[in-house]
């Protein structure tokens, strides 16, 4: 699986939202490039779990989906006689 890559803007405001939530929730400060590192290990051990349910979901969705369209297709069959 490719490594997934955030947009510098969506990363670094994730980096921030991380080091508020440490410092708002848990009472520990962090600098910047602690975050980044903490961000990147939460991304790479936790992110593939998120990603693979994304997948499920999108595939579940696909698959009722396809499952309305052959009900409509088989609704429009006409009757054929030999």
């Amino acid at each position: 699986m490719a490594r997934i890559e955030l947009e510098k803007p969506v990363r670094e405001a994730l980096t921030r939202a991380l080091s508020r939530y440490l410092k708002d929730e848990l009472d520990v400060e962090i600098g910047g490039m602690d975050a980044q590192l903490l961000l990147d290990f939460l991304s790479e051990t936790l992110g593939p779990h998120y990603y693979n349910q994304g997948l499920a979901d999108a595939q579940a969705i696909l698959r009722s989906r396809l499952e309305q369209i052959a009900e409509a297709i088989y609704e429009i069959e006409k009757p054929a006689r030999l």
